[in-house]
């Protein structure tokens, strides 16, 4: 396919917010596409070059591609500059100063040269990296140049996600959403769309079934846990249970082979480079790979126990790794296993998976099996659980034992109890929210910049609010709270929103910042787009291991709304 026809189907998209017509359109492209080219066609849809955790970034700023444009076309970066401001827009700056009729380039090539400038480090390269842009614009159609100046520069911005793709490739087939579940099977398995598309267009959704298990350094979409008020409803629901300790740490996702160690979030971002200690790992296991599932958590040498998550979160920094894992070292609790010497486990029930856990490690101080109580009786739930909180824990997990390990949070197989934050709450949990803008502060906040901030909850494709929160914060978090947001803020509200007019803040962020929220109780709501609003809502902290994808949906909200009035 040409990347001029390509742009079209991208100029028909953006002229659209409807989903089902979005979809449609896709649907169109998708069929259009050859299978060597549909994987390439997904992510530039997406405007990526490849998942968040292969690390394939752009690295292209606004002013590099500034001067790339005008090389380009031949005129001072200070006319680009004023044209920009014009337009805001480089994509409408390129179509206007575009001259060329037609364009021979494919999608392939222009996808292949931009791995290439992605890939481009050290000296000299951003010199390089504006040559080659400019080269590419020079060879570009007016339509083809729009795109091809917004994508490097992360503003394509066509309001869909991974979810509505598996929708289209549905479409492709049978003209409706009829295979999107068995299609999004295979995601949770191998989180890779524009893999997944090529597959089905190679395969057909009936054939992927047999083609998807887990792939080593490709991560599983998470299993989540369901939220029960009462030990006794768990026990109604799920009849004979496994109870595991719930730690406070960051879920991580361990990929292990001959190749080396990948660490995984909860929301699929490589963070191996936090765990150094890792290259031990073929020292301890008897496998000759794996994918375990389990909680990264400090350990506090002094008290013998637990660190707490904002501890262990301290690894996040990139610089003096070497050091932060020296005076905070670090303990794996393995809890679950995907994946074992070349076969997937995701099928067997809870209790063999469990067994396949036994013999996974040699003695060692670094990965420790968590123990687990099988039980029907509810009273034993909450022995387990007073112990786990005497312990420094945040509660327990209680998983049903004949459950498979399914992605997402679907049906009663996991739940979690925890205590509320100091039994303040009355929520059965917290809940995390996405910050989607704030408003300037007054009288003492106005030295923060920061009086009040906007959150809401995901509801497919769209965010919608929830609460406003302003009180209940230290002044050490408005001023972080203030340096995280002035990093993601921008001019205008981000497409995906559904605010109300009267709730509409001063500065838009977008929708990268996540933080865990208590509350005393939901409420119906009038004002708020999600329909229910938090009762005296308070910041317990902020979520740096978890994204919009992972933040709480609106049914979950409703969910929680149900529970309280148990």
């Amino acid at each position: 396919m040409k990347f001029s026809a390509f742009s079209v189907y991208l100029k028909r998209l953006e002229a659209v917010s409807s989903r089902i017509e979005i979809t449609k359109i896709l649907s169109e492209l998708f069929k259009a596409a050859t299978r060597n080219e549909i994987g390439n066609i997904v992510n530039l849809s997406l405007g990526q070059l490849a998942p968040s955790f292969n690390s394939i970034v752009f690295n292209i700023a606004e002013k590099m591609m500034i001067q790339a444009l005008a090389k380009a076309y031949s005129v001072s970066p200070e006319e680009i500059l004023k044209l920009y401001k014009q337009k805001g827009d480089l994509g409408e700056v390129a179509h206007e100063l575009s001259k060329n009729k037609d364009s021979n380039l494919t999608v392939n090539d222009v996808f292949d040269k931009f791995v290439s400038l992605a890939k481009d480090e050290g000296e000299g390269s951003v010199e390089r990296k504006i040559e080659a842009i400019s080269d590419l614009l020079q060879k570009m159609d007016p339509l083809s140049a729009r795109f091809t100046a917004r994508i490097p520069v992360g503003k394509l911005r066509l309001g869909f996600s991974d979810k509505t793709v598996i929708d289209a490739l549905s479409w492709m087939e049978t003209g409706s959403k009829a295979n999107s579940a068995e299609i999004e099977k295979a995601y949770f398995v191998v989180a890779d769309i524009a893999y997944i598309a090529t597959l089905v267009k190679e395969h057909g959704v009936q054939g992927i079934a047999k083609k998807i298990t887990p792939v080593i350094n490709t991560p599983v979409l998470p299993m989540l846990a369901q939220r029960v008020k009462s030990p006794a409803e768990m026990v109604e629901k799920m009849e004979e249970v496994a109870v595991e300790p719930k730690f406070d740490g960051l879920r991580a996702q361990i990929h292990f082979s001959k190749s080396g160690v990948k660490v995984f979030t909860r929301n699929l971002n490589d963070i191996s480079w936090m765990f150094p200690e890792l290259g031990d790992t073929q020292k301890f296991s008897n496998a000759t790979d794996f994918i375990i599932d389990t909680e990264a958590v400090g350990v506090d040498e002094e008290r013998k126990q637990a660190a707490n998550f904002q501890t262990t979160m301290t690894r996040r920094r990139k610089h003096d790794i070497d050091k932060y894992s020296t005076s905070i070292p670090i303990q794996f609790n393995v809890f679950d296993i995907m994946y074992k010497n070349g076969r997937s486990l995701m099928d067997l029930p809870y209790l063999q998976r469990r067994e396949e856990l036994k013999d996974l490690f040699k003695k060692n101080n670094l990965f420790l099996v968590d123990r687990f109580v099988v039980t029907k009786d509810p009273q034993v739930i909450m022995v387990e659980m007073e112990t786990k909180l005497g312990e420094g824990l945040e509660g327990v997990m209680v998983k049903k034992l004949d459950s498979k390990y399914i992605a997402g949070r679907t049906g009663y197989r996991w739940v979690k109890l925890k205590e509320g934050e100091k039994q303040a709450a009355k929520l059965a949990d917290t809940i995390d929210a996405v910050v989607m803008g704030f408003t300037a502060g007054k009288g003492k906040r106005a030295g923060f910049g920061l009086g009040q901030f906007l959150v809401g909850v995901v509801d497919g494709e769209q965010i919608k609010t929830t609460t406003k929160i302003g009180t209940g914060i230290s002044d050490d978090q408005f001023k972080d709270l203030k340096v995280r947001l002035t990093k993601i803020q921008v001019k205008q509200k981000p497409g995906e929103y559904e605010v109300d007019k009267n709730l509409q803040p001063d500065f838009w962020v977008e929708p990268k910042l996540i933080v865990e929220i208590a509350a005393d109780e939901i409420t119906k709501s009038p004002n708020h787009t999600a329909g229910l609003a938090l009762r005296f809502p308070r910041l317990i902290k902020f979520r740096d291991d978890k994204d919009k994808q992972s933040a709480t949906t609106l049914t979950e909200l409703h969910k929680l709304f149900e529970l309280q009035k148990k």
